[in-house]
């Protein structure tokens, strides 16, 4: 019986010969989120443990959004473009091939257009430093 790290490295084995889009860090992140999220929603119930309930695609985009500006700061947008995360919508395909490959769960109401448009990421991830002064060269639009 494959143990649940090795069943997780199987499902995404599969994932990413399905799907070569995305690196194996892009996934990571996801999962990073997926933590972060947690951590903040049982930290707004002040700690109490149990289920912090479903993330919405919207709530999960917001998630994405600061913890790359958190982890990455001017450079996040260029951490993920050479994930090839360009736009939400690729936040979308990521979670949804983990939902197809079962290491993540979804209610009957997701959907993948949940992710479209959800923010400009020039400006998402860009604006946050122009408070400083103009943002560094190396976030220049990224073709």
């Amino acid at each position: 019986m494959a143990t649940r790290d090795e069943a997780y490295e199987a499902a995404l084995a599969g994932i990413l010969a399905r799907d070569q889009r995305y690196p194996r860090a892009a996934y990571g992140f996801v999962q990073e989120v997926l933590r972060y999220a947690t951590k903040r929603r049982r930290a707004a119930a002040d700690g109490h443990p149990g289920p912090v309930g479903h993330l919405s695609g919207q709530q999960l985009l917001e998630a994405m959004r600061e913890h790359a500006l958190d982890e990455y700061g001017p450079l996040a947008r260029r951490v993920l473009a050479e994930w090839n995360i360009r736009r939400t919508e690729d936040f979308g395909t990521l979670v949804f091939n983990l939902i197809g490959a079962g290491l993540l769960m979804a209610s009957e109401e997701d959907s993948p257009a949940d992710f479209a448009d959800g923010y400009d990421f020039h400006t998402a991830f860009t604006e946050p430093f122009r408070q400083e002064g103009e943002p560094p060269a190396d976030l220049s639009p990224i073709a």
